[in-house]
Protein backbone atom coordinates (compact mmCIF):
# COMPACT_ATOMS: atom_id res chain seq x y z
CA UNK A 1 0.00 0.00 0.00
CA UNK A 2 1.03 3.31 -0.05
CA UNK A 3 0.25 4.63 3.09
CA UNK A 4 0.34 8.42 3.51
CA UNK A 5 1.03 8.23 6.90
CA UNK A 6 3.76 5.51 6.79
CA UNK A 7 4.44 6.12 3.13
CA UNK A 8 8.47 4.92 3.03
CA UNK A 9 9.91 8.25 2.14
CA UNK A 10 12.67 7.51 4.66
CA UNK A 11 13.75 4.46 6.20
CA UNK A 12 10.50 4.67 8.58
CA UNK A 13 8.31 5.40 5.82
CA UNK A 14 6.37 3.46 3.54
CA UNK A 15 7.81 2.95 -0.25
CA UNK A 16 5.73 3.97 -2.76
CA UNK A 17 3.13 1.45 -3.58
CA UNK A 18 4.65 -1.26 -1.29
CA UNK A 19 3.83 -2.28 1.91
CA UNK A 20 2.30 -5.37 4.00
CA UNK A 21 2.66 -8.89 3.59
CA UNK A 22 0.52 -10.28 1.59
CA UNK A 23 -1.65 -13.20 0.66
CA UNK A 24 -2.45 -14.16 -3.09
CA UNK A 25 -5.82 -16.22 -3.61
CA UNK A 26 -6.92 -14.71 -6.97
CA UNK A 27 -6.20 -10.96 -5.72
CA UNK A 28 -4.37 -9.35 -3.02
CA UNK A 29 -4.26 -9.23 1.20
CA UNK A 30 -1.93 -6.77 2.41
CA UNK A 31 -1.09 -7.71 6.07
CA UNK A 32 1.89 -6.78 8.21
CA UNK A 33 5.78 -6.54 7.93
CA UNK A 34 8.51 -8.91 6.81
CA UNK A 35 10.78 -10.11 9.82
CA UNK A 36 14.36 -10.04 10.45
CA UNK A 37 15.22 -13.60 9.76
CA UNK A 38 17.96 -14.95 6.80
CA UNK A 39 16.31 -16.49 4.02
CA UNK A 40 17.56 -18.53 1.87
CA UNK A 41 15.72 -17.98 -1.57
CA UNK A 42 17.18 -16.07 -4.29
CA UNK A 43 15.89 -14.40 -7.31
CA UNK A 44 18.75 -16.43 -8.81
CA UNK A 45 20.37 -19.81 -10.08
CA UNK A 46 24.04 -20.03 -9.10
CA UNK A 47 25.70 -18.02 -12.13
CA UNK A 48 29.35 -18.74 -13.30
CA UNK A 49 31.03 -15.82 -14.26
CA UNK A 50 32.27 -17.83 -17.66
CA UNK A 51 30.12 -16.40 -20.53
CA UNK A 52 28.65 -13.48 -18.12
CA UNK A 53 29.52 -10.35 -20.48
CA UNK A 54 29.46 -8.05 -17.44
CA UNK A 55 31.56 -9.80 -14.70
CA UNK A 56 34.43 -7.88 -14.61
CA UNK A 57 32.23 -4.69 -13.71
CA UNK A 58 31.85 -5.90 -10.37
CA UNK A 59 34.21 -4.99 -7.39
CA UNK A 60 36.65 -8.11 -6.83
CA UNK A 61 35.29 -8.75 -3.45
CA UNK A 62 31.68 -9.66 -4.97
CA UNK A 63 33.07 -11.19 -7.87
CA UNK A 64 35.58 -13.73 -5.35
CA UNK A 65 32.03 -14.68 -3.44
CA UNK A 66 30.08 -14.76 -6.27
CA UNK A 67 27.13 -13.55 -4.46
CA UNK A 68 25.40 -10.23 -3.97
CA UNK A 69 23.47 -10.04 -0.61
CA UNK A 70 19.95 -8.19 -0.99
CA UNK A 71 17.90 -6.76 1.85
CA UNK A 72 14.34 -6.93 0.66
CA UNK A 73 11.08 -6.72 3.01
CA UNK A 74 9.51 -9.62 1.10
CA UNK A 75 6.23 -8.49 1.17
CA UNK A 76 4.17 -7.00 -1.60
CA UNK A 77 2.69 -8.87 -4.62
CA UNK A 78 3.93 -8.68 -7.61
CA UNK A 79 7.32 -7.14 -6.91
CA UNK A 80 8.54 -9.64 -4.47
CA UNK A 81 6.44 -11.89 -2.00
CA UNK A 82 6.64 -15.63 -0.85
CA UNK A 83 4.80 -18.09 -2.84
CA UNK A 84 2.23 -21.48 -1.84
CA UNK A 85 5.81 -22.91 -1.29
CA UNK A 86 8.11 -20.16 0.42
CA UNK A 87 10.11 -19.46 -2.68
CA UNK A 88 10.82 -15.82 -3.00
CA UNK A 89 9.57 -14.81 -6.37
CA UNK A 90 8.27 -11.58 -7.86
CA UNK A 91 9.45 -8.69 -10.54
CA UNK A 92 12.86 -8.00 -8.21
CA UNK A 93 13.93 -11.52 -7.94
CA UNK A 94 13.34 -12.32 -11.72
CA UNK A 95 15.08 -8.76 -12.47
CA UNK A 96 17.98 -9.74 -10.58
CA UNK A 97 18.39 -13.69 -11.90
CA UNK A 98 18.65 -11.89 -15.69
CA UNK A 99 20.67 -9.34 -13.71
CA UNK A 100 23.09 -12.30 -12.25
CA UNK A 101 23.03 -13.80 -15.56
CA UNK A 102 24.94 -10.84 -17.07
CA UNK A 103 27.21 -10.66 -13.96
CA UNK A 104 28.33 -13.81 -12.91
CA UNK A 105 26.86 -13.99 -9.72
CA UNK A 106 24.01 -15.25 -7.69
CA UNK A 107 21.70 -12.95 -5.71
CA UNK A 108 20.56 -13.91 -2.28
CA UNK A 109 17.33 -12.40 -0.68
CA UNK A 110 17.30 -11.76 2.50
CA UNK A 111 13.59 -11.16 4.25
CA UNK A 112 14.15 -7.74 6.49
CA UNK A 113 11.52 -4.66 7.41
CA UNK A 114 11.56 -2.10 5.60
CA UNK A 115 12.97 0.63 7.86
CA UNK A 116 16.09 -1.26 8.38
CA UNK A 117 17.49 -2.23 4.75
CA UNK A 118 19.17 1.08 4.36
CA UNK A 119 20.91 0.78 7.79
CA UNK A 120 21.67 -2.48 6.43
CA UNK A 121 23.49 -0.97 3.47
CA UNK A 122 25.19 1.01 5.89
CA UNK A 123 26.83 -1.81 7.70
CA UNK A 124 27.15 -3.87 5.38
CA UNK A 125 24.92 -6.66 6.50
CA UNK A 126 23.63 -6.30 2.35
CA UNK A 127 25.40 -5.28 -0.47
CA UNK A 128 22.08 -3.62 -2.15
CA UNK A 129 18.45 -3.28 -1.13
CA UNK A 130 15.73 -4.28 -3.55
CA UNK A 131 12.21 -3.75 -2.39
CA UNK A 132 9.91 -1.53 -4.66
CA UNK A 133 11.94 1.40 -2.65
CA UNK A 134 11.34 4.82 -4.22
CA UNK A 135 14.02 6.81 -5.21
CA UNK A 136 14.08 10.27 -3.52
CA UNK A 137 16.41 13.15 -2.92
CA UNK A 138 15.76 12.69 0.36
CA UNK A 139 16.89 8.88 0.53
CA UNK A 140 19.88 9.91 -1.51
CA UNK A 141 20.83 12.63 0.84
CA UNK A 142 20.36 10.82 3.90
CA UNK A 143 17.81 13.35 5.11
CA UNK A 144 14.74 12.27 7.54
CA UNK A 145 12.11 13.71 5.87
CA UNK A 146 9.43 14.37 8.56
CA UNK A 147 12.27 16.60 10.56
CA UNK A 148 14.37 17.39 7.82
CA UNK A 149 17.58 16.91 9.72
CA UNK A 150 20.46 14.88 7.81
CA UNK A 151 20.66 10.72 9.55
CA UNK A 152 23.12 9.29 7.53
CA UNK A 153 25.10 9.30 4.58
CA UNK A 154 22.48 8.12 2.01
CA UNK A 155 22.07 6.00 -0.87
CA UNK A 156 22.57 5.99 -4.94
CA UNK A 157 19.70 4.87 -6.68
CA UNK A 158 19.48 2.29 -10.44
CA UNK A 159 16.09 3.18 -11.00
CA UNK A 160 14.22 0.18 -12.88
CA UNK A 161 10.86 0.74 -12.45
CA UNK A 162 7.70 4.01 -12.27
CA UNK A 163 5.31 3.27 -9.67
CA UNK A 164 2.07 5.48 -8.91
CA UNK A 165 -1.47 5.40 -8.04
CA UNK A 166 -4.12 3.87 -10.32
CA UNK A 167 -7.70 3.54 -10.68
CA UNK A 168 -9.40 0.42 -11.42
CA UNK A 169 -13.32 -0.87 -11.97
CA UNK A 170 -14.79 -4.35 -13.00
CA UNK A 171 -13.73 -5.68 -16.33
CA UNK A 172 -16.20 -4.22 -19.21
CA UNK A 173 -18.45 -2.12 -16.77
CA UNK A 174 -15.80 1.07 -16.81
CA UNK A 175 -18.65 3.25 -15.85
CA UNK A 176 -17.25 6.24 -18.33
CA UNK A 177 -14.25 6.61 -15.66
CA UNK A 178 -11.32 7.53 -17.44
CA UNK A 179 -9.29 10.31 -14.67
CA UNK A 180 -9.96 11.39 -11.18
CA UNK A 181 -12.42 13.98 -11.96
CA UNK A 182 -14.98 11.37 -13.26
CA UNK A 183 -15.28 9.86 -9.77
CA UNK A 184 -17.10 12.42 -8.98
CA UNK A 185 -20.71 10.77 -8.25
CA UNK A 186 -19.30 7.75 -7.73
CA UNK A 187 -18.40 5.11 -5.25
CA UNK A 188 -14.99 4.15 -4.71
CA UNK A 189 -13.32 1.68 -2.88
CA UNK A 190 -9.84 1.70 -1.63
CA UNK A 191 -7.62 0.71 1.58
CA UNK A 192 -7.60 3.49 4.75
CA UNK A 193 -4.89 5.53 5.17
CA UNK A 194 -3.64 5.28 1.68
CA UNK A 195 -2.52 7.77 -0.39
CA UNK A 196 -5.93 6.95 -3.15
CA UNK A 197 -7.94 8.38 0.05
CA UNK A 198 -5.67 11.61 0.11
CA UNK A 199 -6.18 11.78 -3.70
CA UNK A 200 -9.65 11.00 -3.77
CA UNK A 201 -10.46 13.54 -1.00
CA UNK A 202 -8.52 16.12 -2.47
CA UNK A 203 -10.53 15.44 -5.91
CA UNK A 204 -14.06 15.07 -4.08
CA UNK A 205 -13.41 19.15 -2.91
CA UNK A 206 -13.57 19.83 -6.53
CA UNK A 207 -16.42 17.75 -7.24
CA UNK A 208 -20.15 19.84 -7.43
CA UNK A 209 -22.31 19.72 -5.12
CA UNK A 210 -24.60 16.61 -4.60
CA UNK A 211 -22.00 14.92 -7.19
CA UNK A 212 -19.59 14.20 -4.09
CA UNK A 213 -17.57 10.90 -4.43
CA UNK A 214 -18.71 8.17 -2.10
CA UNK A 215 -15.92 6.81 -0.54
CA UNK A 216 -15.55 3.66 1.74
CA UNK A 217 -12.60 2.45 3.14
CA UNK A 218 -10.94 -1.07 4.12
CA UNK A 219 -8.46 -2.13 6.34
CA UNK A 220 -6.59 -3.93 3.05
CA UNK A 221 -7.07 -3.80 -0.53
CA UNK A 222 -8.91 -7.34 -0.58
CA UNK A 223 -11.57 -5.99 0.91
CA UNK A 224 -12.22 -3.45 -1.55
CA UNK A 225 -11.67 -5.66 -4.26
CA UNK A 226 -14.09 -8.05 -2.87
CA UNK A 227 -17.03 -5.06 -2.61
CA UNK A 228 -15.90 -4.30 -6.18
CA UNK A 229 -16.06 -7.55 -7.33
CA UNK A 230 -19.72 -8.00 -6.08
CA UNK A 231 -21.03 -4.61 -7.47
CA UNK A 232 -20.84 -2.54 -4.31
CA UNK A 233 -18.62 -0.01 -5.65
CA UNK A 234 -17.98 1.92 -9.05
CA UNK A 235 -14.22 1.78 -8.80
CA UNK A 236 -11.40 1.03 -6.72
CA UNK A 237 -7.87 2.42 -6.56
CA UNK A 238 -4.62 1.59 -5.18
CA UNK A 239 -1.02 1.66 -6.09
CA UNK A 240 -0.34 0.84 -9.51
CA UNK A 241 1.20 -2.47 -8.97
CA UNK A 242 -1.05 -4.23 -6.79
CA UNK A 243 -4.31 -2.84 -9.03
CA UNK A 244 -2.13 -4.18 -11.96
CA UNK A 245 -1.44 -7.71 -10.63
CA UNK A 246 -5.52 -7.80 -9.03
CA UNK A 247 -6.11 -6.93 -13.12
CA UNK A 248 -4.38 -9.73 -14.27
CA UNK A 249 -5.36 -12.54 -11.28
CA UNK A 250 -8.70 -11.86 -9.98
CA UNK A 251 -10.87 -14.18 -11.56
CA UNK A 252 -8.16 -15.47 -14.03
CA UNK A 253 -8.10 -12.14 -15.28
CA UNK A 254 -11.98 -11.65 -16.18
CA UNK A 255 -13.06 -9.34 -12.62
CA UNK A 256 -11.14 -6.09 -13.31
CA UNK A 257 -9.89 -3.45 -15.43
CA UNK A 258 -6.99 -0.47 -14.75
CA UNK A 259 -8.85 2.62 -16.58
CA UNK A 260 -6.65 5.69 -17.30
CA UNK A 261 -3.44 6.98 -16.46
CA UNK A 262 -1.79 6.50 -13.15
CA UNK A 263 -1.11 9.44 -10.92
CA UNK A 264 2.17 10.50 -8.77
CA UNK A 265 4.76 8.06 -10.25
CA UNK A 266 7.93 8.01 -9.20
CA UNK A 267 11.11 5.50 -9.44
CA UNK A 268 11.77 2.77 -7.58
CA UNK A 269 15.55 2.35 -7.29
CA UNK A 270 18.21 -0.28 -6.39
CA UNK A 271 19.94 1.28 -3.20
CA UNK A 272 23.81 0.66 -2.84
CA UNK A 273 25.75 2.64 -0.24
CA UNK A 274 27.47 6.03 -1.74
CA UNK A 275 30.44 4.17 -1.47
CA UNK A 276 29.70 1.60 -3.47
CA UNK A 277 30.20 3.08 -7.05
CA UNK A 278 31.14 0.32 -8.68
CA UNK A 279 28.88 -1.88 -7.74
CA UNK A 280 26.08 1.00 -8.85
CA UNK A 281 27.65 1.22 -12.20
CA UNK A 282 27.99 -2.32 -12.57
CA UNK A 283 24.43 -2.51 -11.69
CA UNK A 284 22.88 -0.36 -14.07
CA UNK A 285 25.40 -1.82 -16.81
CA UNK A 286 23.80 -5.36 -16.31
CA UNK A 287 19.65 -3.56 -16.04
CA UNK A 288 20.39 -2.15 -19.44
CA UNK A 289 21.42 -5.21 -21.00
CA UNK A 290 18.41 -7.26 -19.73
CA UNK A 291 16.38 -4.02 -20.98
CA UNK A 292 18.52 -4.33 -24.40
CA UNK A 293 18.40 -7.91 -24.77
CA UNK A 294 14.08 -7.78 -24.39
CA UNK A 295 14.19 -10.04 -20.62
CA UNK A 296 13.12 -6.74 -19.20
CA UNK A 297 10.17 -6.75 -21.17
CA UNK A 298 9.33 -10.12 -20.61
CA UNK A 299 9.67 -9.56 -16.64
CA UNK A 300 7.17 -6.66 -16.92
CA UNK A 301 4.78 -8.81 -19.13
CA UNK A 302 4.79 -11.81 -17.23
CA UNK A 303 3.63 -9.46 -13.74
CA UNK A 304 1.06 -7.87 -15.94
CA UNK A 305 2.74 -4.44 -14.88
CA UNK A 306 4.54 -3.26 -18.55
CA UNK A 307 2.97 0.12 -17.91
CA UNK A 308 5.44 0.79 -15.48
CA UNK A 309 8.40 -0.22 -17.38
CA UNK A 310 11.53 1.91 -18.21
CA UNK A 311 13.24 2.09 -21.76
CA UNK A 312 17.34 2.42 -19.65
CA UNK A 313 18.61 2.04 -16.29
CA UNK A 314 18.99 5.86 -14.56
CA UNK A 315 20.88 6.65 -11.25
CA UNK A 316 19.43 9.16 -8.72
CA UNK A 317 16.60 10.05 -11.25
CA UNK A 318 14.06 10.71 -8.21
CA UNK A 319 12.86 14.11 -6.90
Amino acid sequence: MTASSTRRTTAAHSRLAAVGAIAVAGALLLTGCGDQTENSDSGSDSQSAAGAPLADKLPQSIRDKGVVKVGSDIAYAPVEFKDKSGKTVGIDPDLADAMGKQLGVKFEFENGTFDTLITGLRSKRYDIAMSAMTDTKDRQEGIDSDTGKKVGQGVDFVDYFTAGVSIYTKKGDDQGIKTWSDLCGKKLVLQRGTVSEDLAKAENEKCPAGKKISMEAFDNDQQAQTRLRAGGADAGSSDFPVAAYAVKTSGGGNDFQLVGEQVEAAPYGIAVAKDNTQLRDALKAALDAVIANGEYKKIMDKWGVAEGAVTEATINGGK
